[in-house]
């Protein structure tokens, strides 16, 4: 026969079960704690690097232009070489990348051959991927560092691999901007609301990145050429070469030289006629009067 527990012994088996618990409760809301803090940074691709040759700047960036910035601030210091600038149509014929370029030019003496325009309609990454990699293919580029916003470094940088292949080497860092803090997410809004837009992103790029394959510097879905921004000037406000229209414009006037004379000399002769056909009305009228 089973022996009943006393009272002491319940007293002391309860209290077992509640250390167990709350040992339990404690180590979860640690774990819990280390998991939030640690997955700020989970999304942050940060490289160390010295010198690229490329930088893409995709589009995205705040009014503050804040990656814009961080290029042209690469730029200047010479570590970097050349700079794609991505942006979306945002009107019936015009891009942000227009307006990313007006203002990037304007924070130094950049060299115009070397900053490159690329107005598109791509709604996502992954579209500004298949944008922009066969042209870097096509160029030979060997490592391009992508400016993106912290929180969605390690994405980006998983799709442009994942598309490229071996190359290019794509590189992310973090641009340090106020609108997401990796270390204390958590603290500001505008930061969590970044936290949990790109890790429903991350998720999402694993199902649409499933069924693609490598590129090719022959794939391109791009409907317009990426130009330099001397290109761009050039075909935006074409020269016109007055030495070589005038020659053509002689030819035109002389062309037109006989069939004015014959104008001309119609006009002086047809008022001629018309006076000699009012003078015998004239003189009938007045011999009558008389």
């Amino acid at each position: 026969m089973a022996r009943i527990p006393t009272k002491k012994e319940r007293r002391k088996h309860l209290r077992r079960i509640i250390t167990a618990v709350s040992t339990v409760f404690v180590l979860l809301v640690i774990f819990f704690y280390l998991i939030m803090t640690q997955s700020g940074h989970w999304l942050v691709d940060d490289d160390e690097f010295d010198h690229v040759t490329w930088v893409a700047v995709l589009d995205g960036q705040s009014a503050d232009l804040e990656r814009s910035d961080y290029a042209a601030a690469l730029l200047s210091e010479g570590r970097a070489d050349s700079v794609l600038i991505l942006g979306r149509r945002c009107l019936r014929d015009r891009s942000n990348a227009e307006f990313y370029v007006d203002d990037f030019m304007k924070q130094g003496k950049f060299d115009s051959n070397t900053v490159f325009i690329v107005p598109h309609d791509d709604p996502s990454t992954i579209g500004e991927a298949y944008t922009i990699i066969p042209w870097l293919k096509a160029h030979n580029a060997d490592t391009v560092l992508l400016i993106t916003s912290a929180a969605a470094t390690h994405r980006v940088k998983r799709i442009f691999t994942k598309l490229s292949g071996d190359s290019p080497v794509f590189l992310t860092t973090d641009i340090q901007n106020f609108r997401y803090n990796a270390e204390s997410w958590y603290t500001n809004r505008e930061s969590r609301k970044n936290w949990l837009h790109e890790w429903a992103a991350l998720f999402a790029s694993y199902v649409d990145m499933w069924p693609a394959g490598e590129l090719t510097a022959a794939d391109s879905a791009y409907h317009k050429p990426i130009l330099n921004v001397k290109e761009y000037e050039k075909a935006k406000n074409p020269v016109v070469n007055l030495q070589a229209l005038l020659p053509k414009v002689q030819k035109k006037i002389e062309e037109a030289a006989p069939d004015t004379v014959e104008a001309a000399d119609k006009e002086s002769t047809e008022p001629a006629k018309d006076s000699t056909k009012a003078a015998p009305k004239d003189s009938t009228k007045n011999v009558s009067k008389n």
